[in-house]
């Protein structure tokens, strides 16, 4: 490998594992590479290893797959252009949930051809005297990565690909039995994340490499969520169906008291990662690949080679980075005057490569209760403006465009760079017009006395219009004045992992009951990251630098007695947008109450400036679970009954 980018997948070699069907892709190369004795050549361990980093931009950016994480959840809900894909996941009564519709299919279909090639390294690259148990042990990092992403998907999983439990497997099987959910982890995660820790570095082999602490977070995450499992305080059912009984004799205290203790270590012994010193630093795109990150999809804009797709054009499919498109509205609706009588209509902000803006799809928007609830500190707590795009200026200009200034709300003049369309931090002290009856925003948006800027208030953000999601914005060098190439895939990574989120782990173990450390209690955690919340360097909205600590106001803020549902909180202000959301209210069994209803606007255009709508999500025990997808149903050779039994219940 490259020392920062990361090769495209050797897709020969992940296209042997479970239910991967007998596709005329397998005679795409020889297949002397399918055979355990590629992987005892130093040229197939490294290939193979290559192909597990590349995988993960078969998941993450993969809009689909980011639409399952969120559609849903408290955080996120379909939007105006939104079609079944989303309106299916997110059980408002829009769409319906099948095994044909879930998108969690993404997931499936990516994680078990690299599960097996990970199962021939292993198995084999002992023999390889010139590969260190480092190498192995990255291998094993990403089996356990990839089998702990799917126990908490689908439930349990099979270990067995066709060749024994583990076991690389070098013909497609259409034979398949699920292991129960304490086999995957006691089997798969556990023992290969620890070995994981062990053998890995402490440092990166190469720029983005996993390392010990990469392990420790996801073997500390796991010990978190099979806790949770084991105690299972709401009933929700399992599948297969097994009894909570751990099977090496621990209780869920335990599994959370290790996860409190591996959190903490790691937080002790960061090695070379850490928090950035403010929130706006942590997703700013000219500082991408910081210490924060632990792991990452890698892109770049450098070559379309190590980018993984074009440098040009987005296809709206993996490996392309494209998930923020599915968050960003049509803001290249708005229309500002050239004249004062409004004879002559532009485009004031144009479609431009640049974190603000980007490729717009208008497929999932936020919830009003985001802006309302989750982000109402937005005086003290920096990360609401380092979330979201909440002012668009205008940048006509860079489109060719010689207008000087436009004319825009209020008939007041407005020059490049300047707010076109502002989305308020709250609700204004007088109402505003949304009548648009002498200045049409053509997005609906209103106006307020004496502003040249279009106004929507935090109870006119409708699945239309809505702020953008900046921390994900795409992000070029080779503009040039211009607008750049911004229908093309982003060439910026996609966060997985951070640091930040030890605290959250470790403040979430001690709530359920693990021992603390002095100074480490789940508050102590918990401040670590408000007060870095609290410190501002930069204010977006305002487009302006803002030197301002409001750290003491943030920890005088916390609450003495810290609750899941305080760290859930605090985790969407911290995640918002990244994917995390439906694992997190799914591990503390809390989705069902949390998004249980949610408020937004309507989509049509007449429409915008109606109070917004109340919907109900109908979220029973059993979407706990997604879906087996169909078509993995359908390629195996099984009865019909036998074919229900495989399903998780309730989607038959």
């Amino acid at each position: 490998m490259k020392n920062r980018y990361i090769k495209k997948v050797v897709g020969t070699i992940v296209l042997m594992a479970f239910l991967w069907g007998c596709s005329d892709v397998l005679d795409e190369q020889p297949r002397s590479i399918y055979e355990p004795g590629y992987f005892k050549t130093e040229k197939g361990v490294i290939g193979g290893i290559t192909s597990l980093y590349a995988h993960l931009r078969y998941i993450y950016g993969q809009a689909y797959y980011y639409n399952a994480c969120l559609t849903g959840t408290d955080e996120v809900t379909y939007a105006q252009s939104a079609d079944a894909n989303f309106k299916d996941m997110d059980l408002s009564g829009a769409g319906s949930l099948t095994p044909s519709s879930s998108r969690a299919d993404v997931l499936w279909s990516a994680a078990f051809p690299n599960i097996n090639t990970a199962n021939g390294i292993i198995e084999n690259a002992e023999e390889v005297e010139s590969i260190p148990p480092s190498l192995i042990a990255e291998a094993k990092f990403f089996r356990a990565f990839d089998y702990f992403m799917l126990v908490q998907t689908f439930g349990g999983v099979p270990l067995d690909l066709g060749a024994g439990e583990l076991a690389f497997n070098t013909s497609p099987s259409r034979l398949s039995v699920r292991n129960t959910v304490p086999e995957v982890y006691t089997k798969a995660i556990f023992p290969d994340l620890i070995e994981a820790v062990n053998d890995l570095p402490e440092y990166p082999r190469v720029t983005g490499g996993v390392t010990k602490n990469v392990a420790r977070l996801f073997l500390s995450k796991a010990y978190l969520t099979y806790g949770w499992w084991l105690e299972n305080p709401n009933n929700i059912p399992t599948y297969p169906e097994t009894d909570r009984v751990d099977p090496d004799g621990h209780d869920a205290q335990w599994y959370f008291q290790k996860a409190y203790d591996i959190a903490v270590e790691a937080i002790d012994n960061p090695g070379p990662y850490g928090l950035q010193e403010t929130f706006y630093d942590v997703n700013l795109a000219q500082n991408d690949r910081n210490n924060e990150i632990l792991l990452y999809a890698d892109h770049t804009e450098e070559s379309e080679y190590y980018n993984g797709g074009s440098l040009t054009y987005g296809s709206g499919s993996a490996p392309d980075n494209f998930a923020v498109w599915m968050m960003t509205w049509n803001y290249t609706n708005l229309r500002s005057a050239t004249d004062p009588e409004w004879n002559e209509l532009i485009s004031s902000v144009q479609r431009e490569a640049t974190q603000a803006l980007g490729r717009p799809w208008t497929r999932m928007c936020p919830t009003i209760g985001v802006i309302e609830n989750t982000f109402a500190d937005k005086t003290n707590d920096s990360r609401y403006d380092g979330t979201f795009t909440t002012v668009y200026r205008g940048n006509w200009p860079k489109g060719g465009s010689e207008v000087e200034y436009v004319y825009n709300a209020n008939n007041l003049i407005v020059y490049p760079g300047e707010p076109i369309l502002t989305f308020l931090d709250e609700e204004p002290s007088e109402p505003i017009d949304y009548s648009n009856s002498q200045y049409n925003s053509n997005v609906g948006a209103g106006v307020l006395p004496g502003r040249a800027d279009y106004v929507i208030s935090p109870r006119g953000i409708s699945r239309l219009r809505y702020p953008g999601l900046w921390k994900l914005g795409v992000y070029r060098t080779d503009n040039n004045g211009g607008l750049g190439q911004p229908n093309a895939g982003s060439t910026r990574p996609f966060n997985i992992a951070k640091f930040s989120e030890f605290y959250f782990i470790g403040a979430e173990a001690a709530v359920k009951g693990a021992i603390t450390q002095p100074g480490k209690s789940a508050r102590d955690l918990i401040n670590v990251i408000r007060a870095r919340a609290g410190k501002w360097r930069w204010h977006n909205n305002g487009n302006v630098p803002k030197d301002e600590d409001r750290s003491a106001e943030m920890i005088a803020a916390t609450p003495n007695e810290i609750t899941i549902d305080y760290i859930l909180d605090e985790r969407s202000r911290e995640y918002y947008g990244e994917g995390y959301r439906w694992y997190d209210l799914v591990r503390t069994q809390t989705w069902d109450r949390i998004a249980a209803t949610y408020e937004i606007g309507p989509s049509e255009l007449d429409r915008q400036g109606e109070d917004p709508q109340v919907f109900t999500r109908t979220i029973e025990d059993y979407h706990y679970l997604r879906p087996i997808p169909q078509s993995q149903i359908d390629a195996l050779e099984l009865s019909d009954e036998e074919k229900q039994a495989y399903q998780n219940p309730g989607y038959y």
